[in-house]
């Protein structure tokens, strides 16, 4: 539903800006912008998120596991952008601070102490709400009348507000804990509008975790998984003016 949601927005706004700029090619919406060194604005979005995974190979002769599946679930975002122009209004350092909702479930089949059942199934629900601190590189195409195109490409810093990393673990209902911190690479595209008064954008990015966010204590839920990294679809709103 996302996904079909997102295509619709990105056809719909290109077909009214081409239409717009077909029907008076001349006109220039907010020629300003480019002439500013420092934009601010704000962002709203949505996301998917799951994990990329590495799983141990002995996991049903050792654990009983016979396999682990790993589903995304949808979420939102909403941050404040600041755009820093460098030497060219094509080239651009963005600072987008944001609260993010994230969660993603482990479908875990194991083999089934009942005679009258092969397997039984039992799905980890793992929620996060994040702080993020992405710094950015934004290279964009020259305007072609009140549309430009552009990818991007940096960096960003994650803290998890909702984390169990301390947290005591129960032997019958354990649950599996992740890094409060992580580090994620993050790269994408979008498209700018320029409006009368400030431009709005679509943008569709991947953020990737550097390093293994799974903690390794022994419950029966981490010990058939080696790796863990965050990997995130983020499609958002920008508003800058």
């Amino acid at each position: 539903m996302i996904r079909k949601l997102i295509f619709i927005l990105i056809f719909t706004f290109i077909g009214v800006n081409f239409g717009l700029t077909q029907r008076n090619p001349l006109t220039q919406n907010y020629r300003k912008f480019d002439r500013k060194i420092i934009h601010f604005g704000f962002m709203l979005g949505v996301n998917t998120s799951d994990f990329s995974t590495q799983y141990k190979p002995n996991m049903l002769a050792e654990y009983g596991i016979y396999a682990i599946t790993n589903e995304s679930q949808p979420g939102f975002q909403l941050g404040l952008i600041s755009s820093l122009k460098l030497w060219t209004p094509l080239l651009r350092l963005r600072f987008i601070p944001s609260l993010s909702f994230q969660e993603r479930i482990l479908n875990y089949t194991s083999l089934s102490d009942d005679p009258e059942k092969e397997f039984e199934f039992y799905p980890e629900r793992i929620g996060s709400t994040n702080l993020d601190f992405p710094l950015l590189l934004k290279f964009r195409t020259a305007r072609y009348n009140n549309f430009a195109a552009y990818i991007i490409g940096g960096a960003q810093y994650t803290v998890d507000l909702q984390t169990k990393e301390n947290s005591s673990q129960k032997f019958g209902d354990p649950f599996i804990k992740l890094f409060r911190d992580d580090f994620q690479a993050q790269v994408g595209a979008g498209v700018d509008f320029f409006l009368p008064y400030f431009k709005f954008g679509l943008e569709l990015k991947l953020s990737h975790g550097f390093k293994n966010a799974l903690i390794q204590d022994d419950t029966r839920l981490s010990k058939p998984i080696n790796v863990l990294y965050n990997r995130v679809w983020w499609f958002s709103l920008t508003f800058e003016g």
